[in-house]
C-alpha cells in the first residue's frame, strides 16, 4: 500500500459493521443520483444546481463568493463554475465582481432563480422524503446526524477548505 499503510493492530470490521459500511457507501453514491433524476425529470434542474440556488437563497443579499459557494455545495471550484454558467444562461444566477475587493467573483441569485427554487423545492423535498427520510423511521436522527456530520467534518477538506458560515 502507498500513502496510508495498513497497520497490523487494526481490528477487522464485525459482520454488522461491514454491512453498515457497505450500505452507507452504496447510499452515498445512489442517493445523489436518484435525487438528481427526480429534479431533472420534473424541473430540468440538476441537484447540484438546486444546491447552488438553495445556498444562495440562504446567504445575505442572496450572494456568495464562488469559493465559499463551492465549499457549501461540496464541489470543486471548477465544477461550481460550470454549474453557475448553466444557471447564468437560464437567468437564474448572475456573476459579478466582489464589491469588497474587486478581485473575486460573487454569485448572486436572481428573482427568476428564487422563483425556480421555490418551484423545485416541493419536488426535491418529496424526493428526499421518499428516497431517504422514509427509511429512517425509528432511528435516532440526532445521533445519526451527529455521526454523519463527524464523518464529513469541515476539517477533512476537499473540495475546498471549509470555513464557518
Amino acid at each position: 500500500m502507498t500513502g496510508r499503510t495498513a497497520r497490523a493492530d487494526v481490528v477487522p470490521l464485525s459482520a454488522e459493521e461491514e454491512a453498515a459500511w457497505r450500505a452507507f457507501a452504496r447510499a452515498v453514491l445512489i442517493v445523489p443520483r436518484v435525487l438528481d433524476a427526480d429534479l431533472m425529470e420534473s424541473q430540468g434542474l440538476h441537484v447540484t444546481e438546486y444546491m447552488v440556488l438553495m445556498n444562495l437563497s440562504e446567504a445575505p443579499e442572496y450572494s456568495l463568493r464562488m469559493n465559499e459557494l463551492a465549499n457549501f455545495v461540496s464541489i470543486s471550484v471548477s465544477g461550481l463554475t460550470r454549474a453557475v454558467e448553466r444557471l447564468e444562461r437560464q437567468g437564474l444566477v448572475e456573476r459579478v465582481r466582489s464589491a469588497k475587493d474587486g478581485r473575486g467573483q460573487v454569485a448572486v441569485l436572481t428573482r427568476s432563480g428564487l422563483a425556480c427554487l421555490k418551484k423545485a423545492w416541493p419536488v426535491h423535498l418529496a424526493s428526499v422524503r421518499r428516497h431517504v427520510m422514509d427509511h429512517f423511521q425509528g432511528l435516532d436522527l440526532v445521533a445519526f446526524a451527529e455521526a454523519v456530520t463527524a464523518i464529513a467534518s469541515a476539517e477533512i477538506g476537499p473540495p475546498v477548505r471549509r470555513g464557518a458560515r
